[in-house]
């Protein structure tokens, strides 16, 4: 984890789980979920919702694909996260731009959740709608099986804890996951061993740094940084003015 860490500093440095895990873990305080692996949409850091602790802060990611030819296409993206003393959470999905990119990536979507009336909101910045409902756990139970996607026909094989760390005032521990592809499913002819690595923060709740290393597809790093301990304004998890709420809780 070392070189990994390394460039997650240097880079000032998630998954980390889709929009369906934030309701998920509604008023637990368990770990999140496990990374998602290398994907083209990047849900970033997984926010817990749970209640007196605040904070905001900035994720940076770094993807490093691996392309057929054998070199690396580098890109990055940065997403703003948030939650407020009673568990609201926000979360923002930014476009993955080149490493020559300056400035800050086209937003693609935000999400909201209070876990205290399980209200989901997305917002749509292209189209201006808020789209709201209820989270309903029966619902969703399925979605987030880990052996999915770039885990999919893998075991959970080796599992190792790294320690303890302190970035800047914050403690993080420290766990490595491997999963090995058996040749039969891994498309390549041989077994393949995915490392997952993740650095946690008991205090915020949240995994600060996230290392995923796939040899057939590349390295992701998704990490966190300019963390405030201060109440986000409130103003963050409220539906701006100039969006359309539209309802999706389905029909009683």
């Amino acid at each position: 984890m070392k070189n990994g860490l390394r460039i997650a500093c240097f880079c000032l440095l998630s998954a980390a789980a889709g929009s369906i895990g934030y309701g998920q873990a509604a008023g637990s305080a368990r770990m999140p979920l496990d990374y998602g692996g290398v994907n083209v949409r990047i849900a970033g850091v997984f926010v817990t919702p749970v209640p007196n602790a605040p904070f905001s802060a900035t994720v940076d990611i770094v993807s490093k694909q691996k392309l057929p030819d054998g070199s690396l296409n580098v890109r990055t993206t940065v997403a703003h996260i948030a939650r407020d003393s009673a568990g609201r959470i926000y979360n923002e999905r930014r476009a993955l731009v080149s490493a020559a990119f300056r400035g800050e990536p086209t937003l693609l979507s935000a999400h909201i959740y209070d876990p205290t009336t399980h209200l989901n909101t997305f917002l749509d910045p292209f189209s201006h709608l808020a789209r709201q409902s209820v989270f309903v756990q029966a619902r969703q139970t399925a979605a987030i099986d880990p052996t999915l996607g770039p885990h999919a026909g893998g075991m959970l094989t080796k599992q190792e804890e790294l320690g303890e760390q302190t970035i800047g005032n914050t403690l993080l521990r420290g766990i490595k996951k491997v999963w090995t592809v058996p040749a039969t499913m891994s498309g390549t002819g041989a077994a393949v061993e995915i490392v997952d690595q993740y650095w946690y923060s008991p205090d915020l709740s949240v995994y600060l740094i996230v290392q995923h290393d796939d040899p057939r597809t590349g390295e992701q790093i998704v990490a966190v940084k300019d963390v405030n301990r201060a109440e986000p304004d409130t103003s963050v998890f409220a539906v701006p003015a100039r969006y359309r709420i539209v309802d999706e809780n389905p029909a009683p």
